[in-house]
């Protein structure tokens, strides 16, 4: 992947780990997430191979844009997304928000930061305490990160109610009281209550009605326009990247794949992983049948493969796969993919085809 966002930021601007909120006049202003060779590797038990979650990981987010990072399970992508809070210790690499360095940085200052930089869980009810009424909850992180109290901290947290389309009497409730989405969206008003800079949305409308995500959907884009947010969303599903997104980032087995602006990536992919999620998506018309999986078989961890993670189960595969990982390489401005067939694609419904019958005949 290009560094070009790398070059951006010095280390004369960079401010001391113990200063307060990064200001407009700190370093790189551009960029609100710099995330540079990240490895992350969970220790297995009783002498296993550990499994890789992470294994190289470059990526920049712009400060008021929104980056989607896409794959199957296991594919890594939650765990970028605790990395890059401070929540899961990384093994090597350097993880930035606002001009803050995540790796190294002890609780306390972890813990400092929360209020510009929160998070968003896919369960919305299993992320809320039940033994809090909802005017409690979101209440919570202005009494640990703000001096509000009293009328002040009840008029801001109406205040919040009504910034996610809540009714104020809503807030005397408890949390199984509410809808999934009612739900979803205090957890929404927690996040925002100390006034972040980023957010985290993992997986934020996975467990929810159909009906009902569309309408968070709109709502975190209406947040983001109003208050300048930024946010990293975590996603399996390409509806919920194209309403959101501004660029996306495809992950398999830990490593990124491709990366570029949403539309010209999901339109022109150039990996064969991502032609196959647009090619599984499922239609709202059930008469419209999937498009032929030209991808066979399933995400494996395990022990890795030498070469690219994803030529097992590649229909374009050559020897050359087989050797070495290969790098991210330019595809079109701003957009990038990890396959030796960037810039020369074939036809990959052919040669899948073609693919097949090689194999069927070996």
């Amino acid at each position: 992947m290009t560094n070009s966002g790398h070059d951006a930021t010095s280390c004369d601007a960079h401010r001391s780990r113990d200063e307060g909120p990064a200001t407009d006049d700190d370093a790189d202003t551009d960029h609100a997430i710099i995330v540079d060779g990240l490895h992350k590797t969970f220790r297995a038990r009783r002498g296993q191979a550990g499994v890789v979650a992470i294994d190289d990981v470059s990526f920049v987010v712009e400060r008021g844009q929104t980056l989607g990072i896409v794959g199957e399970s296991g594919s890594g992508k939650s765990t970028v997304a605790r990395c890059l809070l401070g929540l899961t210790p990384v093994d090597a690499g350097s993880v930035e928000v606002l001009g803050r360095s995540i790796v190294g940085a002890n609780p306390k200052q972890l813990r400092s930061w929360r209020s510009e930089m929160q998070i968003v869980f896919q369960e919305p009810l299993e992320s809320l305490d039940p033994r809090y009424r909802v005017r409690d909850a979101i209440g919570e992180p202005l009494l640990l990160h703000t001096d509000m109290r009293g009328d002040v901290l009840r008029k801001r947290v109406d205040e919040l109610l009504a910034q996610v389309s809540l009714a104020t009497d809503l807030g005397a409730r408890y949390p199984h009281e509410l809808s999934g989405g009612q739900q979803q969206r205090v957890n929404i008003a927690r996040a925002l209550a100390t006034d972040p800079s980023v957010i985290v949305l993992d997986e934020p409308t996975a467990s929810l009605d159909v009906s009902v995500q569309a309408e968070v959907l709109s709502l975190l884009v209406d947040l983001q326009a109003q208050f300048g947010l930024t946010y990293l969303l975590i996603s399996h599903d390409l509806t919920t990247i194209r309403a959101v997104a501004d660029r996306v980032a495809v992950m398999y087995l830990g490593r990124l794949i491709e990366v570029g602006p949403v539309d010209e990536v999901l339109t022109n992919p150039e990996h064969p992983y991502t032609e196959f999620l647009i090619g599984a998506e499922l239609s709202v018309n059930p008469h419209v049948k999937p498009a032929a999986p030209v991808v066979q078989g399933e995400v494996r961890g395990g022990e890795r493969p030498s070469g690219c993670v994803f030529a097992q189960r590649c229909p374009l595969r050559m020897d050359a796969c087989e050797e070495a990982q290969p790098e991210l390489r330019i595809a079109s401005a701003g957009h990038e993919a990890a396959c030796l067939v960037v810039g020369n694609k074939h036809d990959l419904a052919g040669a899948a085809a073609e693919y097949r019958l090689t194999d069927e005949g070996s």
